[in-house]
């Protein structure tokens, strides 16, 4: 049993390292004297690295092991580069102190950085006025096993409630952001699946969101619609009538077997021809989403899921690295899965990093999460000419994000301070409808009332 040694001010951090080690039955937390902290009550960063470097050199030596991302517990390693560029300035100084500071593999460091030129390349920093909106849908048709968002499969009434709900928000939020001066420069219908939305429910939803929303400056309106079984042709011309020429079909695998084992109530022969309704429909960006180390999986599976996502013409490619989180399915099955895969998924993210380079994708996007097989990442891949603003955004925390619905999360952005402050919405659908005024006096106070933004 290893004793782990941390300070009681630093136990989260110190723990979720120790976790990327040990499992929770090969390890016990001592806290120790905390970690002087400032003003603010909170740790110096560089007192916190140098606590977690020492603490990841004693765990590599007693297991033998080393880490991809070396002693990054965070889930955004490109936002922490980006800082660290504002204040070394040089590509030289950063790659020597993700090195040899927070002890990154190299393979990682070429990675974060390539991610970072790229966004800096083809996004740069967002206006002072803009803001990206998020409108969640929390319905699909089922629950996947390893999913932790939120998600819920209930009758046509419950819809109707709750998209009646959602209109109000929509409506407070536009008279807010007209008050305020805010642009919006992205929009993501996310979820859920929004999809699961019948055709006449999209179109009046997507109405009303033109009429309160000003969409003026808006430069890319993406619609998730993840799950093949509710994508149909009524659904998709809603969408390419309304200009939106953006969508993600979300696979995650190719293998019927791994479907089923996992809870999508579809085939991949059901993806193929999701794929060709959206091009019949004018869909020309589509994302599709593939998890590496899925159960009884191996490389040839994901080669082949890889492989099928190209020929088929999608221009964004998500690779993820499986997690399961507290609230997924998976957890129950087994609580320690994650860390059997590890060299296997690790082999899986190269295969698909020689793959997709070769067949012209760029990383543009990039983030952690936890509970990862293997520490590893989610990556996000595209043509150049189809780089997702609103994925980068959210991931950067340099933006406002205002998060409309259910389970959305909107962030506050301070950007004399580099402070993001949290406004989230209640993740139940029920609780949100019978709490909405909640909702919007949390936005007013939290979100809106420190915004002056000048004409």
């Amino acid at each position: 049993m290893y004793k782990a040694e941390i300070p009681s001010n630093l136990r989260y951090e110190g723990e979720e390292l120790v976790k990327m080690f040990l499992r929770p039955s090969e390890y016990e937390v001592v806290e120790i004297e905390p970690v002087k902290e400032t003003e603010k009550k909170k740790v110096n960063r560089d007192e916190k690295n140098k606590f977690k470097k020492e603490l990841y050199l004693k765990l590599s030596e007693y297991t033998g092991k080393t880490l991809p991302w070396g002693i990054i517990t965070g889930v955004r390693p490109v936002k922490l580069v980006a800082e660290i560029f504002k204040k070394l300035q040089t590509e030289e100084k950063v790659r020597k102190t993700l090195l040899e500071d927070y002890l990154i593999s190299e393979e990682k460091v070429n990675l974060v950085l390539e991610i970072h030129f790229h966004q800096e390349r083809l996004v740069g920093e967002p206006s002072e006025n803009s803001v990206s909106v998020y409108i969640g849908i929390p319905f699909c048709p089922t629950r996947c096993r390893y999913c932790s968002f939120t998600s819920n499969q209930s009758p046509e009434s419950e819809i109707v409630r709750y998209l009646e709900a959602l209109k109000l928000e929509i409506d407070f939020a536009g008279r807010k952001l007209k008050e305020k001066n805010l642009k919006i420069e992205s929009l993501y219908i996310g979820g859920g699946t929004p999809t699961t939305l019948n055709s006449g429910q999209l179109e009046d939803l997507i109405n009303f969101i033109e009429e309160h929303l000003d969409l003026v400056d808006c430069k890319e309106f993406t619609v998730e619609a993840g799950r093949p079984d509710t994508i149909t042709i009524d659904k998709l011309r809603v969408l390419r009538n309304h200009n939106i020429d953006r969508i993600s079909i979300n696979p995650q695998t190719m293998k019927d077997s791994t479907l089923e084992l996992i809870g999508r109530a579809h085939s991949a022969a059901q993806i193929n021809e999701a794929f060709l309704k959206a091009k019949s429909a004018g869909i020309n960006i589509i994302n599709g989403d593939l998890i590496a180390g899925l159960p009884e999986e191996n490389l040839e599976d994901f080669r082949n899921s890889l492989m099928s996502l190209i020929d088929l013409g999608a221009k964004n490619i998500t690779v993820h690295t499986l997690a399961i989180k507290r609230a997924s399915i998976m957890i129950d099955d087994d609580p320690e899965y994650h860390y059997k895969q590890g060299e296997l998924v690790g082999r899986m993210l190269r295969l698909a990093e020689e793959i997709l380079r070769y067949n012209g994708y760029i990383p543009y996007y990039m983030y952690r999460q936890k509970h990862m097989t293997g520490s590893f990442e989610n990556v996000g891949w595209c043509k150049e000419e189809t780089v997702g603003i609103y994925n980068i955004r959210i991931m950067a925390e340099n933006q406002r994000i205002l998060a409309l619905g259910a389970g959305g999360i909107s962030k506050a952005y301070f950007p004399e301070e580099n402070r993001v402050e949290r406004v989230p919405n209640v993740s139940n659908y029920q609780v949100y409808i019978e709490r909405l005024d909640q909702m919007l006096n949390r936005k007013e106070n939290d979100f809106f009332k420190e915004v002056d933004i000048k004409c």
